[in-house]
């Protein structure tokens, strides 16, 4: 039986399955075509904008390819489900996603689900439009509706009676506005369990996007800790630090259990006490997990197999420090490697690391 949450294109990068879930809805005779999510890259950028959410990307495949399925239904206006872990940037995807649109000119309006209540969330809850200081009223283009699970079943009620139905006539109230939602909760045992409505999942879910990690993205580190340093510097008048190699190679081997958001909390620590050392202590005290190598061996495993299972692990850890020591050079890291540039892209790709700058 087909699982509610539609069809699944499967982005299999490193060994990780990234799923980009898919259900087929008619927007103005569009269909996405997967193949286009696959082959085409957009560049990597940090984007100032007007509403204050700044936009960094990566050089991570999962990455590539959001944003490319980001800019692929940004002409639409078919709703979007972002879904993803506590601070992995789900505020940020929704603004760039408004910022691509043909709306990009009109507001954004964020709904904070868990506060709102039956009498704060009507039916006319002014979601169209929104006043500006003069009294009068600007065009909405885009509605976030941010952490949608936690939203009150009479909320849900009202929301769903608001939303376009697919129709061709508008009632009163209803929402005109681009409707993106996000999430950090698994809708389907939510709807199982009866706290979410599957009638309100299906208006909402017209592309659903999962957001990795920043455990499976680690490779976005450098990028996102430089373009974190010099907003947080900026905003306290301080000077941009470097970091240290090894602050870096302490951040590649971090599980970032809060995310970017965690990283975010690290770096305007670095910034604010101007001490890197003092500021990283907390993050050298918590313990590496240490997996135990017999509880993950199958049965009938040989002694061949697991000293190269070793080797390419020790192979792939070597790697990441000596990419961390050089921010991410990757001649410089194959020098210190001693092994050709052209040996340490193939690597790269054995590991699900390609290369982004090889033509």
């Amino acid at each position: 039986m087909e699982s509610p949450a539609g069809h699944c294109i499967a982005n299999c990068t490193g060994g990780k399955q990234d799923l980009v879930r898919f259900r087929t809805v008619g927007f103005r005779g569009r269909r996405i075509k997967t193949e286009q999510l696959m082959n085409h890259h957009t560049s990597t950028s940090q984007v100032a904008a007007s509403d204050g959410q700044e936009f960094v990307g990566g050089i991570s495949e999962a990455i590539r390819a959001l944003e490319s399925m980001l800019a692929e239904i940004a002409p639409t206006d078919i709703p979007v489900l972002l879904i993803g872990e506590s601070g992995t940037g789900k505020a940020m995807y929704a603004h760039h996603l408004h910022r691509l649109s043909p709306r990009r000119q009109e507001s954004v309006v964020r709904v904070v689900c868990a506060a709102m209540t039956p009498s704060t969330f009507g039916v006319e809850f002014g979601l169209n439009s929104e006043r500006n200081g003069n009294g009068t009223r600007n065009p909405v283009g885009t509605v976030v509706f941010d952490e949608i699970s936690e939203l009150d079943p009479a909320c849900q009620r009202s929301l769903l009676h608001a939303l376009p139905d697919g129709g061709t006539g508008l009632r009163r109230g209803l929402v005109t506005a681009r409707v993106v939602s996000t999430t950090n909760r698994n809708l389907d045992e939510e709807m199982r369990a009866g706290r979410f409505r599957r009638e309100l999942y299906y208006r909402i879910n017209g592309v659903c996007l999962r957001l990795p990690p920043l455990r499976e993205r680690k490779e976005d580190i450098p990028l996102l800790a430089e373009c974190l340093l010099a907003k947080h510097a900026s905003q306290y008048g301080r000077p941009l630090p470097t970091l240290s190699a090894r602050t870096l190679e302490l951040f590649a081997e971090h599980s970032w259990p809060g995310n970017i958001r965690e990283l975010e909390n690290v770096v305007k620590k670095i910034v604010a006490l101007g001490d890197e050392h003092l500021a990283v202590a907390e993050l050298e005290a918590v313990p590496r997990e240490t997996p135990d190598p017999e509880a993950a061996r199958p049965r009938g495993y040989s002694l061949k197999a697991a000293a190269r299972a070793a080797s390419r692990e020790a192979e792939r850890e070597l790697i990441l420090k000596a990419l961390a020591r050089t921010r991410w050079n990757r001649k410089r890291a194959a020098q210190e490697l001693q092994i050709s540039y052209k040996s340490l892209l193939y690597k790269l790709k054995q590991i699900g690391l390609q290369d982004t700058d090889a033509s």
